[in-house]
């Protein structure tokens, strides 16, 4: 029986096509990109029994309180020992003292996904139905991104982690748990996945991306291309309300009062936690068993 030849000495005219890389990363494959960016989720997803997410979506730009609050006494030291405070110190002093107030998200967030990863363990143990299999799902960068992954694991239950490749603000957190985070090329296959196994949104305070999720899946379920039922959770009046004037939008005629009922407002951890297991229970729930 004639030896075969090994693949890093075959010419590149006998090598297979899925094994020919410069093909694979090369612009003709494409469409063969997005279907392993489709494929191999759902592979992964459903080996580790996950049917339904609950999403957290927010700035990469909120931090700790720890950690802005370290920075904002730094620089008050430094403002001490010097007899007069530069415009740039006090630029920087009032940017660490809107970082710390903004930071109350970032601990909210963690609060918020600890308490429901602990509902989340309490029942799967008394039901053992994985279609009561409920997991915290972020962007799986920084900011409140990394907060709903730290609460899932202070909680010690598991948390996906959607990350995507960018030249900046997008480094991996650490508490996202590892066999079930991935890393996305492609934006509209990232959001598929935030959609796909979603019951629930919490949206946090965030920027253009924020908004861009916000907005894409507040216009399928507006417009009912997707059919099944999700509570979506706009946290933080006080950033919002400043930001987005959903009720002006409903005044001018580009959307209707009904579509307000499209969201909830909430301020509060425990009022967010009540509604979302309210919501869950009784749309999801209550069904499965």
């Amino acid at each position: 029986m004639p030896k075969k030849t090994p693949p890093e000495k075959q010419s590149k005219n006998t090598i297979k096509a899925y094994n020919n890389y410069e093909f694979l990363n090369s612009p003709a494959a494409r469409n063969i990109r997005i279907l392993a960016e489709m494929m191999e989720p759902q592979e992964r997803l459903r080996h580790h029994n996950i049917r339904n997410t609950v999403v957290f979506f927010g700035s990469a730009r909120i931090n700790s309180q720890k950690e802005t609050k370290k920075k904002l006494l730094d620089l008050q030291q430094k403002a001490k020992t010097l007899n007069k405070v530069s415009p740039q110190l006090n630029k920087q002093l009032q940017q660490a003292q809107h970082d710390y107030h903004m930071s109350k998200y970032y601990e909210d967030a963690v609060k918020l996904a600890e308490k429901l990863t602990l509902w989340f363990q309490e029942l799967y143990k008394n039901h053992h139905n994985t279609n009561c299999h409920f997991t915290i799902c972020s962007g799986g960068g920084p900011g409140i991104m990394e907060a709903a992954n730290r609460g899932a694991k202070k909680a010690k239950g598991p948390s996906i982690g959607l990350n995507i490749s960018l030249p900046m603000e997008q480094n991996p957190n650490i508490y996202q748990s590892a066999d079930i985070s991935f890393e996305f090329h492609y934006f509209f296959i990232r959001k598929f996945w935030f959609f796909y196994l979603a019951k629930a949104l919490v949206i946090f305070p965030g920027g253009f991306g924020t908004f861009d999720e916000l907005f894409e899946l507040l216009t399928l379920t507006q417009t009912k291309k997707s059919k099944k039922y999700m509570p979506i959770v706009i946290y933080g009046r006080e950033y919002w309300e400043k930001v987005v004037n959903f009720k002006e939008m409903v005044k001018w005629g580009t959307i209707s009062s009904e579509d307000l009922k499209l969201f909830k407002f909430c301020d509060d951890i425990e009022e967010t936690f009540k509604y979302l297991k309210s919501e869950l229970t009784k749309h999801y729930i209550n069904k499965y068993l």
